[in-house]
């Protein structure tokens, strides 16, 4: 559609990319565009962000991103961490299930949405980037290597904006999907749901211990169970609580009533508390109602993640249901997987075909998110007690095998070592502690060593000569162009000089040695997003970057 120019455009910032969509999914893609150095608008149509509490958990995958982009102590001082699940069925006693996630970086904490959204928005702001609210786009064309997007703002004024590329955070309702005719195919549970931000008041013996979720069900043949589920959130007997929506409530309203915030009426304190009663008597009072709604839970995947020059990411490309607070959690990490591409693209250090491998390695991703989740939603009464301990982490999640991912296999992990399978490229690059380096009075993490944007390549040595070789080895990945260092990792008590232009650090505490298994002279590449993209010996590094990075 044609648009006057208004010449207001002259006066934005230019972009190289522009990101439609100022939630969770939009924020963290334009802040590490930003972080990687790449020129970006960030538009949201919304006029004032939401007060919805939309998606609430956060898996430890995420908070290790969090922990790179530099956002993690914020999200944890205003979040509240997930203990365990209250569960009972059909009135039998209620038992506490608590997997102990001691072993991993971080826990599963609850933040509520906005709280997210405020913690990023300030933190791409100190990047000198506002979001531009009030704008909403209405016309998308591609032409070459340019996209132009018709924009409206908030005072009706109609305007333009070009860039190299553009990518759609702009959830399940996606303007951009629409405008780029990419089928959003799948289904929705045949029964709606309620959901409320209400306090619980407890006067019974079910009052659960802070930090537990409560998940009360009575079952009933050839159809969903009666259900009464109520995550904690951080101020002090506050919970979001979701339920079946009532046969009366359903038939209200009109219009598609997936999402939380849904054309359709939301559900009275009365509603919330007739469920409560049904299902547990006298136990639970139901006040102080903030917010409610009226939502279907859809299974929908995108027939492809792009489409030119243009991207999806989030909700926009994957719907599914909310068990186990995959959703946001996986378009965080579909954000994070992109951003360094295409600043590696728009630096020319690598071709444009490094974008397929996006879709390469989220999209599966996806497919499994959806699967599992439509499955344990349609087992929502089941005992819940043989469940993986790591299911709803993400720490598992592997781009190990994918046709099309940025990987070069290298050598395979060696067997009989101590701790479980070693990592191989693909595999999420482990944290290990109690590393020691010269100067620094307290042990460092792995997870500090690889902290940036940065490839980096962590070399085992045991020799002078070794370390040596790593010397030489980060001058000549200096030479390719690429974003790369160069950690080297000593076993406990070598004596060894410190190197030039080379991370030092002795395993004095053995757990780099038993997480990683590399023998001396072995070497692994993490990528930016803390995923290895090899694993072999030293001297095939520089190889394997260039292949990675599609620059050899």
């Amino acid at each position: 559609m044609g648009r006057q120019d208004s010449g207001q455009n002259s006066a934005q910032t230019p972009a190289d990319v522009i990101v439609v969509g100022a939630g969770p999914v939009g924020l963290t893609l334009a802040a590490e565009l930003a972080r990687h150095k790449v020129r970006c608008r960030i538009l949201e149509k919304a006029a004032a962000p939401s007060l919805y509490c939309r998606a609430l958990g956060v898996t430890p995958r995420t908070l290790e991103v969090y922990e790179d982009m530099g956002v993690v102590r914020a999200m944890i001082d205003a979040g509240l961490w997930f203990e365990g699940l209250c569960l009972a069925v059909d009135g039998a006693p209620a038992r506490t299930i608590a997997p102990d996630l001691s072993d991993l970086p971080y826990g599963m904490i609850g933040i509520p949405q906005p709280v997210t959204e405020r913690i990023l928005t300030a933190h791409l702001a100190g990047f000198g980037i506002e979001v531009e609210r009030g704008v909403a786009v209405n016309g998308l064309v591609q032409a070459g290597e340019k996209v132009r997007l018709d924009l409206v703002g908030p005072d009706g004024r109609e305007d333009f904006a070009h860039a190299r590329f553009v990518v759609g955070c702009d959830g399940a309702h996606s303007f951009v999907r629409h405008a780029l005719g990419i089928p959003f195919e799948g289904d929705a549970f045949p029964y709606p749901f309620m959901l409320g931000d209400v306090h619980l008041g407890f006067p019974g013996d079910l009052k659960p211990a802070r930090g537990i979720a409560l998940r009360l069900m009575r079952l009933r043949e050839d159809t969903a169970p009666d259900m009464f589920i109520a995550i904690p959130l951080p101020e002090h007997g506050r919970y979001r609580v979701s339920m079946l929506a009532p046969e009366y409530l359903a038939a209200a309203g009109s219009g598609e009533a997936h999402g939380i915030q849904s054309e359709r009426p939301g559900p009275s304190l009365a509603d919330i508390q007739a469920v409560a009663d049904r299902i547990a008597p006298g136990e639970i009072v139901v006040d102080d109602l903030r917010w409610s709604s009226q939502f279907r839970i859809s299974m929908r995947l995108a027939a492809r993640y792009r489409d030119g020059q243009v991207f999806l990411a989030g909700d926009a490309c994957h719907i599914h249901p909310p068990t186990g607070g995959q959703g946001m959690n996986t378009g965080i990490q579909d954000a994070y997987n992109l951003a360094w591409k295409l600043a590696l693209v728009m630096r020319g250090k690598a071709p444009a075909s490094l974008l397929d491998s996006y879709e390469a390695e989220r999209r599966p991703v996806a497919e499994d998110v959806i699967a599992r989740t439509v499955a344990e939603s349609v087992n929502i009464g089941g005992s819940g007690g043989a469940r993986d301990r790591l299911a709803d982490t993400q720490i598992r999640v592997s781009y190990a095998g994918l046709a099309g991912a940025a990987l070069v296999g290298g050598a395979a992990a060696p067997e009989g070592l101590p701790g479980d399978r070693l990592p191989v490229a693909g595999d999420r690059a482990p944290d290990a502690l109690g590393l020691r380096r010269r100067g620094v009075g307290a042990p460092l993490r792995m997870f500090q060593l690889l902290r940036g944007t940065d490839f980096v390549v962590v070399v085992a040595v045991e020799t002078p000569g070794a370390l040596v070789a790593a010397e030489a080895l980060g001058a000549r990945l200096a030479e390719s162009g690429l974003p790369v260092r160069v950690v080297a990792v000593a076993p406990a008590g070598a004596s060894l000089a410190d190197p030039y232009k080379v991370s030092l650090v002795a395993d004095e505490a053995g757990a780099f040695a038993a997480t990683y298994g590399l023998g001396a002279g072995e070497a692994v590449l993490v990528r930016p997003d803390g995923y290895l993209a090899w694993r072999g010996h030293a001297e095939q590094v520089v190889a394997a970057l260039r292949q990675v990075a599609g620059a050899g």
